[in-house]
C-alpha cells in the first residue's frame, strides 16, 4: 500500500429511537449525500461503493447508494455486526490506499427493530454456538439478553479480579451522557446521575439499564480519496488514515475460559497494537478517541485492551478524569453509542464523521481543547472482528 488515503468528506444524520425512524433507505441516501457535500464530490465522481448494515435484505446496498444515481459503478455489502460501519470504511480505505479507485463511498445505515438484539434465522447453526458453549462452562445463564450476558459477564469477571465498583461502571454512563449533552446527533441527551444509572432496572453482572447501549436508528458516511484525486479536484485533504487494522477472534477466546476475551478483548489489543506499530504513535500521543461503548463494561475493558491505561488500572483512570475533557484523553466525545445511539450498521462511519470534525476544529461545544492532530477509533463487533483506525491532522 503506498498510496495515502484521505477521508475527504464526512456525513450523518441525527440517531433516533425505532418509533421515530425513516426507513433505512432514505437515511443511507441522506447520509451518503451529506458526505459527498463535505467533500465537494459529485456522486458522478465516485468509483466504488461499500454499504455495511446488519439487519436487512441482501442488495439494501444498493438500494441507497441508487438514491444517489444509477452509475453502474460496483456496490459491495457488508456485515460484521457491530463493526460493520468500519469494516466498510477498512474495505474503502484499501482500494484507494491500493490504487484500485481514487474515489470510494462508504455508507453505513440501520433501520432497527424495539427490544434486545436477537439472532435472525433459527433453522441453522449460529455463528456464535462457539461462543455460548464456552459461557456455559464459565457464568450461569438467564433469560436476559444475550450480548448483556456477554459482556455484563465480562465486566462482573473483571470487578472480582480487581475489586471495581459499581459506582465506576455508572461513571461511564454519566460520563457519555454528560459528552452527548453538546452533540445534536444523539439520541440521549439528559443528563443523569451515578444514583440513578444504579437504581435503573439490573439487566446483567454490574450493568443496570443506563448502562446498555438501546437499539437506535441512524445512517452514517464517508468519502475517501487518493492524495492525487484531492490535490487535482481542490479537496480537501488535511485528515488521513494513518494506519488501519482489523482482528478477528484468536483460540484464545474459546480455550481460556475468560469472559474478556469473550467479548474480543484479545482481537482489539492486537488490531491496536498493529496500528501502534505501523504508524509509530503510542497511546500517550492520543487526546481524543471514540471507543466501543456499547455497555459501561466494555468500554472500561477497551480502555486497558487499547493501551489508554495498564492492565487492572481502568478504575482510576475513570475516578481520575483522565476519560474525559481536561484529563488525559477525551473517550467518546461524541457521547458514544450509549449516549449516541448504535444503529449497528451505521456506528463505525458515525464514529470516523465525529473524530474527522475534531480533527479539522469543528465538533463545536464538543470539540477538544488544543491543537489535535491523532483520534483513534475502535470498532468491534462479535463473533467477531475488531477495527482500529488512527487519523491524523497533516495540515
Amino acid at each position: 500500500m503506498s498510496r495515502r488515503a484521505v477521508v475527504a468528506g464526512v456525513g450523518m444524520i441525527p440517531f433516533t429511537t425505532p418509533s421515530r425512524s425513516e426507513t433505512y433507505d432514505v437515511m443511507g441516501t441522506k447520509a451518503a449525500q451529506a458526505a459527498l457535500l463535505d467533500a465537494g464530490v459529485e456522486y458522478a465522481r465516485i468509483q466504488q461503493a461499500y454499504a455495511g448494515y446488519v439487519y436487512g435484505d441482501s442488495t439494501c446496498g444498493q438500494a441507497v447508494v441508487y438514491g444517489l444515481g444509477q452509475t453502474g459503478i460496483p456496490v459491495i455489502n457488508v456485515n460484521n455486526n457491530c463493526s460493520t460501519g468500519s469494516s466498510a470504511l477498512y474495505l474503502a480505505r484499501q482500494a484507494v490506499e491500493s490504487g484500485a479507485a481514487d474515489a470510494v463511498l462508504a455508507v453505513g445505515f440501520e433501520q432497527m427493530q424495539r427490544g434486545a438484539l436477537a439472532m435472525g434465522y433459527t433453522d441453522r447453526p449460529s455463528p456464535f454456538a462457539r461462543f455460548d458453549a464456552v459461557m456455559d462452562q464459565i457464568q450461569e445463564r438467564d433469560e436476559s439478553p444475550f450480548a448483556a450476558q456477554m459482556f455484563g459477564g465480562a465486566g462482573r469477571q473483571y470487578a472480582d479480579k480487581y475489586g471495581t465498583s459499581p459506582e465506576t461502571f455508572a461513571k461511564i454512563s454519566v460520563k457519555s451522557r454528560r459528552h452527548a449533552a453538546n452533540n445534536p446527533f444523539a439520541v440521549f441527551r439528559d443528563p443523569v446521575t451515578v444514583q440513578e444509572v444504579l437504581a435503573s432496572p439490573h439487566i446483567y453482572g454490574p450493568l443496570t439499564r443506563l448502562q446498555c447501549c438501546p437499539p437506535t436508528c441512524g445512517a452514517a458516511a464517508a468519502v475517501i480519496v487518493s492524495e492525487e484525486f484531492a490535490r487535482a479536484n481542490d479537496i480537501d485533504a488535511s485528515v488521513i488514515i494513518r494506519a488501519q487494522a482489523m482482528a478477528t477472534d484468536f483460540s484464545s477466546t474459546f480455550t481460556e475460559h475468560d469472559m474478556t476475551k469473550i467479548v474480543g478483548y484479545d482481537m482489539s489489543k492486537a488490531a491496536a497494537q498493529q496500528v501502534y506499530e505501523a504508524s509509530g504513535v503510542s497511546p500517550e500521543d492520543l487526546r481524543v478517541v471514540e471507543l466501543h461503548d456499547c455497555f459501561t463494561a466494555n468500554e472500561l475493558l477497551t480502555y486497558e485492551a487499547i493501551g489508554l491505561t495498564a492492565e487492572g488500572t481502568a478504575e482510576k483512570f475513570v475516578n481520575d478524569g483522565d476519560n474525559t475533557y481536561g484529563g488525559r484523553v477525551v473517550t467518546n466525545p461524541s457521547g458514544g453509542l450509549l449516549s449516541k445511539g448504535h444503529p449497528l450498521g451505521a456506528t463505525g462511519l458515525a464514529q470516523c464523521a465525529e473524530l474527522v470534525w475534531q480533527l479539522r476544529g469543528q465538533a463545536q461545544a464538543r470539540q477538544v481543547e488544543g491543537d489535535v492532530r491523532l483520534a483513534l477509533q475502535h470498532n468491534i463487533g462479535l463473533g467477531g472482528a475488531a477495527v482500529v483506525t488512527l487519523y491524523e491532522k497533516v495540515s
